[in-house]
C-alpha cells in the first residue's frame, strides 16, 4: 500500500527490471494486484465506518491509493523510462495527500475521543495482511526496477507491517479501552504516506532529470 512506500537509491536502484516492463506476466500480476487492492478498500471502508477505527479508513483510504497506482502502472507499463518516471511522481503526490488526510482524521478522532471496536479492527487487520503478502509474494521477483517498478513491490512489502500495526493498536484499544492506540498507528501511517511519497518524488524526478540530459537522436 502506497501509505509505507519507500524507496531505496542504491547504485542499481534503477538499471534493473528494464525488460520485465515487456513480460505478461508482471502485467498479469499487476491485474491481480489492482482487484485485490480494490475489493480490500471495499472492506476496510465499511469495517473502519462500523467499528470507528482511524486506522482501518486509514488503510482503506491506502488501498485504494494503491488500486489506482496499480493501473497507474499498467497504464504506463510499455512505455519509456521518462513516462515511467512522470507516473511515479503523481503516485508520489497521492501519497503526499493521503498523509494530510489521514492527519485531519487523527485530529478528528482526538478530538471526538471514542474508541473503535477492536475485534473488527484485528479482523480485518488479519485480512489486509493477507491480502498484502500475497501480492507481495507475486511481486517479488520484480522487486528490482526503476522507480515505477521499485515503487510497486516497496509499497506492498512495507504496507504489510502497516497491517501487523493495525492488529497492535486493535489490541491496545481492547487493553485500554481509549482510542489512542488506533490513532496512534493512523499518526504513523500519514508520517509513512509524507515521507515515503518524498521519497518516490525525488527518485523520480531524478529519474526524469536523466532521462532529459540523454542525447536526442537527430533526425535524418
Amino acid at each position: 500500500m502506497s501509505a509505507h512506500c519507500h524507496h531505496d537509491h542504491g547504485a542499481n536502484g534503477h538499471q534493473h527490471g528494464a525488460p520485465a516492463t515487456a513480460d505478461p506476466r508482471y502485467r498479469r500480476i499487476l491485474w491481480i494486484a489492482l482487484v485485490v487492492n480494490a475489493a480490500m478498500f471495499v472492506v476496510e471502508l465499511g469495517a473502519g465506518t462500523r467499528s470507528g477505527s482511524a486506522s482501518l479508513l486509514a488503510d482503506a483510504i491506502d488501498f485504494l491509493g494503491d488500486a489506482a497506482n496499480y493501473g497507474l502502472s499498467l497504464w504506463v507499463l510499455a512505455m519509456a523510462l521518462t513516462w515511467r518516471a512522470r507516473a511515479a511522481l503523481v503516485k508520489g503526490a497521492s501519497m503526499l495527500a493521503f498523509g494530510v488526510f489521514v492527519i485531519g482524521r487523527v485530529a478528528w478522532g482526538a478530538w471526538q475521543g471514542t474508541p473503535p471496536e477492536p475485534f473488527t479492527m484485528g479482523g480485518v487487520g488479519l485480512l489486509a495482511l493477507a491480502a498484502n503478502l500475497g501480492v507481495a509474494a507475486l511481486l517479488y521477483a520484480y522487486r528490482e526496477g526503476d522507480a515505477n517498478m521499485r515503487g510497486v513491490w516497496l509499497c506492498t512489502r512495507n504496507d504489510a507491517l502497516g497491517n501487523l500495526a493495525v492488529m497492535g493498536a486493535a489490541l491496545g484499544v481492547l487493553g485500554t479501552g481509549t482510542a489512542w492506540p488506533d490513532l496512534a498507528v493512523a499518526a504513523v501511517m500519514a508520517g509513512l504516506a509524507i515521507s515515503g511519497g518524498l521519497s518516490v518524488i525525488r527518485q523520480a524526478r531524478h529519474e526524469l532529470a536523466g532521462s532529459a540530459a540523454q542525447p536526442q537522436p537527430q533526425g535524418r
